[in-house]
């Protein structure tokens, strides 16, 4: 007699991945930090981890301490109101609050282990996840202080976002003024982060610009590709940096379009931004090892950075969030395809099954580059963020 052939639809398929990303997350790498990065001395969080978790280099990085606060306060919101969390995010935030800026109120990029500055506030990105931390601090502790940091800090970006580098801009200005997509892409996430404290008004006008600049200006409908540098019409630069493809900033920029599609009711925003994930994947995929170049050349040209080959964590698990949802909304069986596949090489290279967490680099063949948990550059966000978004979209399917 045959066994009968049983179905799996392919909305099964992807909730039976939710509590996988859930435990993770829980039983992982949320300990893992606690563990292992607190300064119980000075305050702030130590991100220079090694792979068991022992601080290698003490110096504090401002945009990842932040992330850091904006986490535990994140998690602390939506996952479990536990007081451990509440406490982490609170440390950090006084340690920032204290040391983290300078007299303009810009935000150092690193500080000495006891808080003194380290280098200049030449990079935004500290701005950006410092306004992040402090509105998540504040939707759990509506301390009057903790507001006021953030909107002071979100009222600097805007001022400072069409010259984000200030006197620190070490190019010169009028022969190839190009603009980073880097900023704009954030600012699309970053409004709705802050809507709780600056009002529905203010974010419903901030939006249209911020769609137009990430959908219009920097996305090359010829070739259906964002570029990371482009003149300020949207014209592009025949150059290292004009040709310049980083698939996991296009990837993670799509997923924030899309939660902004679903707040305007706009699905033509929302399958447009799907067909770019989409079209980046199948564009940054390597198809001889697997998982997503760091970078690439939308012309197939040489590329100026050494490492546009490697493997990184935050790309992989920016896209299976951006997947995550595309399905949630769009029910596009694609989503199922890639999101089975980049799970797959995921796990399989990047999580530490011997002393936790994840690492972060790995060379083109996928074999472990630099055995370190954090550092300059990695820290406690983008692996949980991803966690929590991923099994909670797909639990809600």
């Amino acid at each position: 007699m045959d066994t009968p052939h049983i179905s799996i639809s392919n909305d099964q398929i992807m909730r039976s991945f939710a509590m996988q990303y859930h435990d993770e997350l829980t039983k992982n790498i949320l300990p893992f930090w606690l563990n292992h990065s607190i300064d119980h001395t000075y305050g702030g969080f130590f991100t220079s981890l090694d792979q068991k978790g022992n601080v290698y280099d003490t110096d504090k990085f401002i945009w990842l301490n932040g992330r850091q606060v904006w986490c535990f306060s994140f998690m602390y919101q939506n996952v479990e109101a536990n007081p451990e969390w509440l406490k982490v995010a609170t440390h950090g935030a006084d340690f920032l609050r204290k040391y983290g800026r300078d007299e303009n109120g810009n935000w150092y990029f690193s500080l000495t282990q006891q808080g003194q500055p380290l280098l200049q506030p030449y990079n935004i990105f500290s701005d950006c996840f410092a306004t992040m931390a402090f509105a998540a601090l504040y939707k759990i502790n509506p301390v009057p202080e903790w507001k006021k940091i953030a909107i002071d800090t979100f009222e600097n970006i805007i001022r400072r976002k069409n010259n984000p580098k200030g006197i620190y801009n070490k190019h010169f200005p009028g022969t190839r003024d190009l603009k980073n997509f880097s900023l704009p892409m954030i600012l699309c996430n970053l409004a709705l982060e802050l809507e709780p404290i600056l009002g529905k008004e203010r974010v419903d006008e901030f939006i249209p610009g911020m769609i137009h600049e990430v959908m219009e200006v920097f996305y090359q409908p010829e070739l259906g590709l964002i570029l990371e540098n482009v003149f300020s019409d949207g014209s592009s630069s025949d150059s290292y940096d004009g040709r310049l493809v980083n698939p996991g900033h296009s990837i993670e920029a799509m997923w924030f379009i899309m939660d902004l599609g679903k707040r305007l009711k706009n699905d033509n925003l929302i399958h447009k931004a799907l067909d770019i994930i989409f079209k980046t994947l199948d564009f940054g995929w390597d198809k001889l090892y697997g998982g997503i170049f760091y970078f690439k050349d939308c012309k197939d040209k040489p590329l100026q950075q050494l490492e546009w080959d490697q493997k990184l964590w935050w790309v992989h698990v920016e896209a299976l969030v951006a997947l995550a949802k595309g399905y949630d909304l769009t029910r596009d069986p694609r989503c199922v395809e890639w999101f089975k596949r980049i799970h797959d090489y995921t796990w399989s290279h990047f999580k530490d099954e011997e002393y936790g967490e994840w690492f972060g680099y790995l060379n083109r063949e996928g074999e472990v580059l630099l055995s370190l948990k954090g550092g300059k550059w990695k820290g406690c966000f983008h692996i949980p963020r991803a966690l929590y978004l991923v099994s909670k979209t797909l639990k809600n399917i």
